[in-house]
């Protein structure tokens, strides 16, 4: 049997339904953008199912046409969206210096793709033990990287048979996880919205940029030509991707033995599952006991700032707290010592901390590689299940699941969403190679946490 055959029908570009004064000027990045230059754009989306009642060829059209106007009011607050990125050589600095900024006036808008998945179902993508490779598909620009001339927002409507998936590409030099989540609600309450009243949403983005000063410098990128090859593209490495599902009581027994085996009652729900997750994918690599190992927190600065920043900052503002260990250290000891030196990680990432990687980051430019932030060594938690992943809706109900496209995936990246049946329940995207992920599989503990594997 042939696989899937995912197949573009049309595209299109849109641009905002009214053009702001601030739009007309350039939109510089801060540190915490440009040093995500060299990696992958966010790509998340939605499965929903196709109601039974309705006109198929009218379901799609009207889908399609409502998600393009609403796309162009969200566009309204979300103008960098709308841009292109633009580098800009200055000649008079020896060596040349090149800088990044948003372009959105000489750009064709944001990207909107209509798509259908030939003969593919719904169960084709939510039954299978681990996700299919044609799920990257569901998504535009799959592979790109975000330093580039290519669409800072691309989504694509996916047709299935009894179904239609939503994808989001998203520049990550642009968004971090929580601005993603930001725009992507919007775009749901506009959509869902009175007509009368669509231009109005209950979270306006903050475009202003943050940095200690209060003055955004034009900053140079750290390389003195423009095909330098410190901006590259990692190489898809071959792994399993399966989602497993935790339901709240699984996570409230984790968060509990943690606590109890650490004789406190500090450690968090997120603490203690990373913490399970760091073991327990440990131990199914098989490492000898003297293997240094680490398990990396995504952790959002906003709230750690003094005075805070709200949670509508659009842009990048994230960094990662780690925990070290040997893998005999980590596996001798229980959750709770794991555990708690997570809450260290995460307690001890303050204001200062913050100030302290944007001064370094000031007077010695860098930029990630996939490489750097992960290896065959480490777990790496991202995402957060705050996000409301199911309040999204597009004219079809609450989506069934939710998945991600193949940017930013390498060994032991482990992202949580939202569980759908309750806020307190987790699904976990679990990225290994085959032998780490059936050893994962044959962990008795593990599983007996895991509710459910289908999301």
């Amino acid at each position: 049997m042939n696989p899937p055959v995912v197949r573009c029908i049309s595209e299109c570009f849109v641009k905002p339904h009214s053009v702001s004064e601030e739009s007309k000027h350039p939109y510089y990045l801060t540190p915490w953008d440009l040093a995500m230059i060299s990696v992958e754009y966010v790509q998340k989306g939605l499965l929903f199912a196709k109601p039974r009642d309705k006109d198929q060829e009218d379901l799609m059209k009207n889908i399609l046409e409502r998600l393009k106007q609403s796309l162009s009011l969200a566009l309204v607050h979300f103008y960098p969206l709308t841009g292109r990125l633009v580098t800009k050589k200055e000649e008079n600095q020896n060596p040349p210096c090149y800088y990044v900024f948003v372009d959105c006036n000489n750009s064709p808008g944001a990207k909107l793709v209509h798509a259908t998945a030939v003969d593919m179902t719904v169960s084709d993508v939510v039954f299978p033990t681990y996700v299919p490779l044609v799920v990257r598909y569901f998504f535009d620009l799959d592979g790109a990287i975000n330093h580039g001339s290519n669409p800072l927002l691309s989504i694509q409507v996916t047709e299935l048979v009894d179904g239609v998936f939503i994808g989001c590409s998203m520049n990550h030099a642009i968004v971090d996880g929580t601005s993603f989540g930001h725009f992507f609600n919007a775009l749901s309450e506009i959509f869902q919205g009175d007509e009368n009243n669509v231009r109005k949403i209950s979270r306006l983005p903050m475009l202003k940029k943050w940095f200690p000063n209060g003055h955004v410098p034009l900053i140079s990128l750290p390389f003195t030509h423009q095909d330098d090859q410190s901006i590259t593209k990692s190489e898809a490495p071959q792994l399993l991707e399966r989602i497993f599902h935790f339901s709240e009581e699984s996570i409230a027994k984790i968060e509990a033995k943690a606590n109890w085996e650490s004789n406190t009652t500090k450690i968090s729900s997120f603490q203690s599952l990373s913490a399970f997750l760091w073991r327990s994918i440990t131990k199914a690599r098989g490492f000898h006991s003297d293997r240094i190992t680490n398990c990396k927190l995504a952790i959002d600065n906003r709230s750690r700032l003094e005075p805070t920043l709200s949670k509508d900052f659009f842009g990048n503002l994230y960094q990662t707290v780690k925990a070290v260990a040997t893998a005999g250290e980590l596996l001798e000891h229980n959750l709770g010592w794991a555990a708690w030196k997570l809450h260290q990680a995460e307690v001890n990432h303050t204001d200062k901390s913050v100030h302290e990687f944007v001064n370094d980051w000031v007077r010695s430019h860098f930029v990630y590689q996939l490489g750097q932030l992960f290896n065959s060594s480490s777990v790496m938690i991202g995402n957060s299940p705050r996000f409301n992943n199911y309040g999204n809706e597009f004219g079809l109900g609450k989506a069934l699941t939710l998945r991600s496209g193949s940017g930013n995936k390498l060994d032991g990246k482990v992202t949580l969403y939202q569980g759908r049946e309750s806020e307190g329940s987790m699904d976990l995207e679990v990225c290994l190679p085959a032998h780490s992920m059936h050893d994962l599989e044959s962990d008795e503990e593990f599983m007996s946490f895991v509710s459910s594997s289908i999301a």
